[in-house]
């Protein structure tokens, strides 16, 4: 979902106006609420005058924009990675077919974030960048244990690992939502947890199937 605001009071206090005839000219020092609307199946709220500050996106990137998109590239790496041997290792169709989708989708998005930092005059990550503390990312030894993987074996462990990643950039996603300014990189954020909620229900049926 786009960010969208309702300033709500203002409206209702020109629609007044309008009908009496009465100035629309808030009193000195009075602030119109900003409502924000809620995600799917939330009420909405009245946000505060902290809050309403980073409430509309903006065309001026904030540090919080800058780390996710850094975090991200890292995090999209390490998934290209895992999906790198599916073709070779995976027994699934489905498995393959998943892996050959992320590293299409979050291949190109890795492009566009390295271009928007150079834009912004900001350090790109190198390759191997550390990322212990980013939520989803696999250890050296899970990656080692699916490299080393092949047939069922593999579908398994590339699944589990997959899934927890996905939710780790989805965590990752929120926190730019909440934190971040930049339109651009706002509009990443919430396309990265719409697609890869999608992807992760995906993989979840597959494990579904080679249970049953």
């Amino acid at each position: 979902m786009r960010p969208a605001l309702v300033i709500a009071a203002g409206t209702v206090a020109l629609a007044l106006a309008g009908c009496s005839g009465a100035s629309a000219t808030p009193a000195p020092g009075a602030t119109a609420p900003v409502i924000a609307p809620g995600r799917p199946g939330e009420t909405a709220r009245t946000l505060s005058p902290t809050e309403a500050v980073t409430a509309v996106p903006s065309p001026t990137a904030n540090a919080a924009d800058v780390v996710f998109v850094q975090d991200m590239i890292v995090h999209h790496r390490q998934a290209l990675d895992m999906s790198a041997g599916a073709d070779a290792h995976a027994r699934s169709g489905d498995v393959k077919r998943i892996a050959a989708r992320i590293a299409d989708t979050q291949g190109p998005e890795i492009n566009a974030m390295i271009r928007w930092l150079r834009q912004q005059g900001q350090r790109v990550p190198e390759h191997h960048a550390g990322h212990a503390a980013m939520p989803g990312m696999a250890t050296a030894e899970q990656l080692a244990d699916l490299k080393a993987a092949t047939g069922a074996a593999f579908d398994r462990l590339y699944l589990r690992l997959m899934i927890a990643h996905h939710l780790g950039a989805i965590t990752m996603a929120d926190g730019e939502v909440e934190k971040g300014a930049h339109i651009t990189v706002q509009e990443l954020a919430q396309d990265i947890s719409v697609s890869q909620t999608t992807e992760i229900n995906r993989m979840r049926r597959i494990q579904a199937g080679q249970d049953g």
